[in-house]
């Protein structure tokens, strides 16, 4: 099922809910989206396709690709910082949706409860400057809260490699919330919950990313982001995440959806 981030109505999948987004939120879409419907709608309109524009962009594509490839193991191409700061893993996939049940089933409140919330940190915003994939980015504290990042963004879900960073805040800028947690000590329990609330909230501008956290000694078991906003926990509680994705998830610069 897809839901709709616009009204909540739920879909079967991604074509019906293309069309709804296009009949129902035309004025009201992000440029994603947009782009999105557009691609969709267009692609009814003839059963010929085009073959050389085709060939053409798929060579384009691979062009592409073979470059950031090279760029990765060459270590940037003039990009800001050294090889260490090409932190994370290009094609990183997330494990598998689970069922939700309990609080991570839950909807979500209006605004986090400020007694789970009071050791949120606050940071200045570091821009939004978009640099090429694979360029090197020199983040003066990981995990980034803001600053410059890549144009791909990171799907919602439980990941057991670290994306790359810079596409990493690209995702808190769409009002992601990220979870980095400790792989040597998460508990099955926090590992369970993080899968149900990733596979809960999976819309564009407002999901749930759960990933390893990249430093060697991370400042603790559990770090909660958003944009501009951390809370670190050392023992997990399942509640107080649904807190800080009630006050923050959805709510990033680029596209606030609640």
């Amino acid at each position: 099922m897809v839901d709709c981030e616009y009204c909540g109505e739920s879909f079967d999948g991604d074509n019906a809910y293309l069309d709804h987004l296009a009949d129902a939120h035309d004025g009201e879409l992000g440029a994603i989206d947009r782009r999105r419907v557009e691609e969709h709608t267009g692609g009814e309109e003839g059963n010929a396709l085009p073959v050389g524009p085709i060939v053409i962009g798929v060579v384009v594509v691979l062009a592409i690709g073979l470059t950031v490839y090279v760029t990765q193991l060459s270590g940037g191409d003039g990009g800001s910082g050294s090889d260490a700061d090409l932190v994370g893993t290009t094609g990183a996939q997330p494990l598998s949706a689970v069922e939700a049940t309990g609080v991570e089933a839950s909807s979500l409140d209006d605004t986090g409860d400020s007694d789970r919330l009071s050791s949120v940190e606050q940071f200045p915003d570091r821009g939004n400057n978009h640099v090429e994939e694979g360029s090197a980015i020199d983040y003066q504290r990981v995990p980034p809260l803001s600053g410059t990042h890549y144009a791909s963004t990171v799907s919602a879900g439980f990941y057991e490699a670290t994306p790359l960073l810079g596409s990493l805040v690209h995702t808190l800028e769409h009002g992601a919330v990220i979870v980095y947690y400790d792989p040597d000590e998460i508990s099955p329990e926090a590992r369970q919950s993080l899968r149900e609330f990733s596979s809960v909230h999976t819309g564009t501008w407002r999901s749930v990313v759960a990933v390893p956290n990249p430093n060697d000694d991370p400042r603790a078991t559990y770090v909660v982001t958003a944009w501009q906003h951390e809370l670190t926990i050392d023992s997990y509680d399942a509640e107080t995440v649904h807190a800080f994705l009630s006050e923050y998830l959805g709510r990033g610069p680029e596209n606030p959806v609640r």
